[in-house]
């Protein structure tokens, strides 16, 4: 009996540990989250020490995705990457559509990796996708010329 958990110990903390991309990364968070969304949360800003500092903003954006219950948001239907952008080969962004009855959150992840390792450099949530659609629908954004 020790053996095996002695054993789920090691596997529970390589599958923690050896998210070897910002993709994997990502998709741990979001496995997390269909089942926990404070946990996924909590679980994401452990992968960079430096986010102790900021621990009463993590708490913020804990106590938003707890507030996305059924009764307030719906069903929630899981994601769509909306775009991913390389800056760098150790800086990248992650844009990603959550869907919800109500209405779709936009999720941004940035990763940075110092060394050799990947880790959350900021994340971010907002619900402007609506104002973004129309606003990139107005004249002045469309190629009129027709050659």
């Amino acid at each position: 009996m020790k053996k095996l958990l002695f054993v789920l110990l090691i596997l529970i903390s390589v599958n923690s540990f050896a998210q070897s991309s910002p993709q994997d990364i990502i998709n741990v968070f979001f496995a997390t989250y269909e089942k926990d969304a404070g946990k996924a949360i909590k679980e994401l800003y452990e992968t960079n020490k430096w986010t102790e500092r900021i621990k009463d903003d993590i708490d913020k954006i804990i106590g938003t995705v707890n507030g996305f219950t059924e009764s307030y948001m719906g069903k929630y239907y899981g994601y769509e990457i909306i775009t991913k952008k390389k800056f760098a080969e150790s800086f990248e962004l992650y844009s990603y559509m959550v869907k919800y009855d109500r209405q779709p959150i936009r999720f941004i992840f940035k990763f940075y990796k110092p060394n050799n390792k990947w880790v959350l450099y900021s994340y971010a949530l907002d619900d402007s996708l609506d104002s973004e659609i129309q606003e990139a629908a107005k004249l002045y954004y469309l190629k009129l010329d027709k050659e």
